[in-house]
């Protein structure tokens, strides 16, 4: 099921607590046309027998579509996790390769896979065009579109560092990730992603947070988001900036929030995709 920019796409983050088949009835039911899957949680399914051709089916019968697989971390030359990371977490990473999650991605029937710098190391611009591109062609061979996604504390941390990787790997099925928390902490500007041609804005993710930052920019992004309009970034601003370039990315909607995963995952679904659609009818009335 194809999806563009009138979607929205529950993200695991989320709804993170919740395994990944019991979001998807709650899902549909909220006015979802997409999930996204981590790779992680495909191990999960693999280890409880679910083939994923069942997974596939499980989710199309639901009226859903997986919008992405998120993400590849270990892809960059001589990059890997820091000793600071736990070990079970760095073993993890480190086998989120393109090798081994391009098969995944086009097994489950995936639209794309999201690629992020997540160690925080010195990124050489040339040395990370060539490293997407690679990327790109590798996913072109099973149809798939390949999102670069930058967060702020880390080697690719803003929109004009991203872009200039994805304009120098110049692959058709290469583009960005527009995360509204990564765009906004990072400094970046919709004057900025005004610049930027739509066909290359491949994904979007929607959330909030207050006016002022925190001082562990990791931290407050993996606990404390809000939900759409509860805070201070200008997501009507941004929304209309993506239609005017023509950006046809669906609309995924991450919130990394321990107040949110306390609820039921149908009120998770629910409240979510309601406060989405308010921003978005703002947006385009």
């Amino acid at each position: 099921m194809p999806l563009d920019q009138y979607d929205l796409v529950l993200c695991t983050g989320t709804a993170q607590q919740v395994p990944f088949l019991e979001r998807l009835t709650p899902a549909r039911a909220a006015g979802y046309k997409g999930v996204s899957i981590q790779p992680h949680e495909h191990a999960q399914l693999r280890a409880a027998g679910s083939s994923d051709q069942e997974v596939r089916s499980r989710v199309a019968d639901a009226g859903l579509a997986i919008a992405e697989l998120d993400a590849i971390t270990t892809w960059l030359p001589g990059h890997a996790p820091p000793a600071s990371f736990p070990t079970e977490l760095a073993q993890m990473l480190r086998g989120h390769t393109p090798e081994r999650l391009v098969p995944i991605a086009a097994s489950l029937g995936a639209r794309s896979l999201t690629v992020v710098e997540f160690y925080g190391a010195k990124v050489s611009i040339d040395d990370a065009a060539e490293a997407f591109a690679g990327i790109c062609d590798l996913a072109a061979l099973q149809g798939l579109l390949v999102q670069l996604e930058f967060l702020p504390w880390a080697g690719i941390p803003d929109l004009r560092s991203g872009a200039e990787i994805v304009r120098r790997a110049g692959r058709s099925n290469g583009g960005l990730l527009i995360d509204s928390w990564h765009l906004f902490r990072s400094g970046s500007t919709l004057e900025e992603l005004a610049r930027i041609p739509g066909e290359s804005v491949l994904g979007v993710q929607l959330n909030d947070a207050p006016e002022r930052a925190e001082a562990d920019l990791s931290d407050e992004t993996q606990h404390r988001r809000l939900l759409p309009g509860q805070g201070s970034f200008d997501l009507v601003g941004l929304l209309r900036t993506l239609d005017r370039i023509g950006s046809r990315a669906p609309l995924g909607v991450e919130i990394f929030s321990d107040a949110l995963a306390a609820q039921p995952i149908e009120a998770i679904a629910r409240s979510s995709a309601d406060a989405t659609r308010r921003i978005v009818a703002a947006a385009r009335s």
